[in-house]
């Protein structure tokens, strides 16, 4: 005889008093092959793996039907969920994993913990507002764009992580086999944009024109964050056109929300106290 685990839904309750509890195959049974195939048809892989102990959590907790389903389904969304992120931060491009978690704040006094923790939140990407980032090297700029961009990214919005000088070539060789129209496109449905090194190489107008076309696409739309070494007063020595210049600074500046990291580098600082460590 088949072994079967009674598992008692609130709804079969009557007033004349319970009906039988309805039965659940255990797991290992014949039905346990049937649910896999249907898992796999239906692409539940999470649900697919997990059945099996679930039910056995059921049977020992004498669940309800419909708390046993209820167990499975969040464990698809969870899953579900963790895949989104995964996939988001594979499409984002990140040159190496920089969490928000890790940044030293005391090591830098300049940059504010509740202004970042506010960037954590999806909120000023989707009003399409811009973020910049100034400071000299080695005072976390790329650390903050690449964990405020790894968390955004963990909300389930797109983000996508590129150096300004790459983007600038990208543009250009779609210009020059005629595909600029499709990668520009591409880059204004992207809800979150994040440019490291803006500001470290001299454009010539061509480039600067390209780029003011990502930044035309995307104003107030969708939120493009910045991190520069140079101050605005520096920008035109980058695009060299003063026009130019001023209508990129425009569409960066407007709302935006303003970090400034400072000049003295704690990479530095680091490499210092590893070579001269401080006596007990």
């Amino acid at each position: 005889m088949r072994p079967t685990i009674t598992v008692t839904d609130q709804d079969d309750e009557q007033d004349t008093g319970k009906v039988p509890g309805r039965r659940m195959s255990l797991p290992g049974d014949p039905e346990d092959m049937l649910i896999d195939e249907a898992c796999r048809e239906l692409r539940l892989p999470a649900f697919r793996e997990r059945f099996i102990d679930l039910a056995g959590t059921a049977r020992r907790e004498q669940a309800t039907y419909k708390q046993f389903l209820l167990d499975l389904l969040q464990v698809e969304l969870a899953d579900r969920d963790l895949r989104r992120q995964q996939r988001l931060l594979r499409l984002a491009r990140f040159p190496r994993p920089k969490r928000l978690e890790d940044f030293d704040f005391e090591k830098n006094p300049n940059v504010t913990p509740e202004v970042v923790a506010d960037l954590k939140s999806p909120t000023w990407v989707r009003e399409g507002r811009p973020l910049v980032l100034i400071g000299d090297s080695g005072t976390g700029k790329s650390h903050l764009l690449i964990g405020i961009g790894t968390a955004i990214a963990e909300t389930g919005l797109s983000v996508r992580y590129t150096t300004t000088s790459a983007l600038v070539n990208e543009l250009a060789e779609a210009d020059a086999s005629r595909r600029l129209s499709s990668v520009i496109a591409r880059y204004s449905k992207i809800d979150l944009l994040c440019l490291d090194e803006f500001g470290y190489l001299n454009l010539d107008r061509k480039g600067a024109k390209l780029l003011f076309q990502i930044f035309t696409e995307r104003e107030e739309r969708k939120a493009t964050a910045v991190a520069t070494n140079s101050p605005f007063t520096e920008w035109d020595k980058t695009f060299g056109d003063a026009r130019l210049c001023a209508a990129i600074a425009d569409r960066i500046t407007f709302r935006c929300t303003l970090i400034q990291t400072g000049t003295e580098s704690y990479r530095y600082q680091a490499t210092q106290e590893s070579l001269f460590p401080t006596p007990n």
